[in-house]
């Protein structure tokens, strides 16, 4: 192997290391409402997530990667140094919020990591508008939507058990969340793990393996098992405020939040948009708390998780760019 090949190979499994985080910094997403509402074990609801983040590639296509890969910075400019640099704020800022317990965007810690490599490397000029123009739209789109539909779900399974038996309620309610968790999840590993394929397929144009930019089956593969062992390793911090700290959900709650989210990432995903799976559920649990009354969620941690949100992408840039001028420096005193 040479050393250019060699440090593609670790650039890779640094992609990879990436989507394990991924999954572990959105395993909340996937099943804190399952949690919280207490119809799986902890145990079981991770790998009831694990397994559908995994064949999600059965379904979904590949027009996310793309996106991603070559829709948002100029793919001729791109070095794997900037790939790797773009991966480190990213992964960076991912620990960072984790740490801090804030349920923020993997994809726009990605994108934001990606961005700041690349214009710290060629210059504000690499950024192709055109494809972050529907990736910020979705940062407002995506919660509006989730919350929306959040409400009007719960405001419809109101009509529909209206003096219905509460016993009867919560037994059909927890067999129907395993589906809409299912589905959830489905739509998790659709979107999130081709943010990681644009990356590795974007890697192999810029070092020249592949001649355009097609997604190989090995990388479709790859990057839903390191995601699916991301949530499989679970992410308790999170798990706490997505489940419990926006507001208290019933297993009604759980299925009428999932299904809205569902409904909005299977939306995003056929239309190519790197969504954030964390803002649509987020959107969509507080939907579903403020059918019942608008003080039913605590709006202060619901603003906490926004404010977050705001400094991703603008935090992982400048994680991304402090990276590669650090490895620039490094290269010329080297050499």
């Amino acid at each position: 192997m040479t050393p250019d090949l060699i440090f593609i190979v670790f650039i890779i499994f640094t992609a990879l290391v990436f989507d394990f985080t991924n999954g572990m910094h959105d395993a909340a997403n996937s099943i804190s409402t399952v949690v919280s509402t207490r119809v799986l074990a902890p145990k079981y609801a991770v790998l009831w997530a694990a397994f559908f983040n995994f064949i999600a590639f059965v379904i979904f296509g590949t027009a996310v990667a793309k996106t991603i890969g070559a829709g948002m910075v100029d793919i001729k400019t791109i070095t794997p140094a900037v790939i790797f640099c773009g991966l480190l704020g990213a992964i960076g800022w991912n620990f960072f919020t984790w740490y801090k317990g804030l349920p923020t965007s993997s994809s726009h810690a990605l994108i934001g990591g990606y961005a700041g490599a690349a214009v710290a490397n060629a210059g504000i000029g690499v950024i192709l508008w055109a494809g972050w123009t529907k990736t910020l739209l979705f940062i407002v789109v995506a919660p509006a939507v989730g919350l929306g539909l959040g409400y009007l779900f719960k405001v419809a399974s109101a009509w529909v058990v209206y003096k219905r038996p509460p016993a009867a309620v919560n037994r059909w309610s927890r067999i129907l969340q395993l589906f809409s968790a299912a589905f959830y999840s489905l739509g998790h590993g659709g979107n999130d793990a081709q943010k990681t394929m644009g990356i590795i397929t974007g890697l192999l144009f810029a070092g020249g393996l592949i001649s355009a930019f097609e997604v190989p089956l090995w990388v479709v593969l790859s990057a839903h098992t390191a995601i699916a062992l991301g949530t499989l390793s679970g992410g308790w911090r999170i798990v706490r405020t997505m489940g419990q700290k926006i507001t208290k959900l019933k297993p009604i709650d759980g299925f009428c939040a999932e299904s809205a989210s569902a409904i909005s990432i299977f939306w995003a995903t056929h239309l190519g948009v790197p969504v954030s799976t964390t803002h649509v559920i987020t959107g969509a649990i507080s939907g579903v708390g403020a059918a019942r009354r608008l003080s039913a969620v605590r709006w202060n941690m619901t603003l906490r998780i926004v404010w977050a949100w705001i400094f991703t992408i603008p935090g992982a840039a400048l994680i991304g760019a402090a990276a590669h001028s650090f490895l620039s420096a490094a290269r010329s005193f080297a050499f």
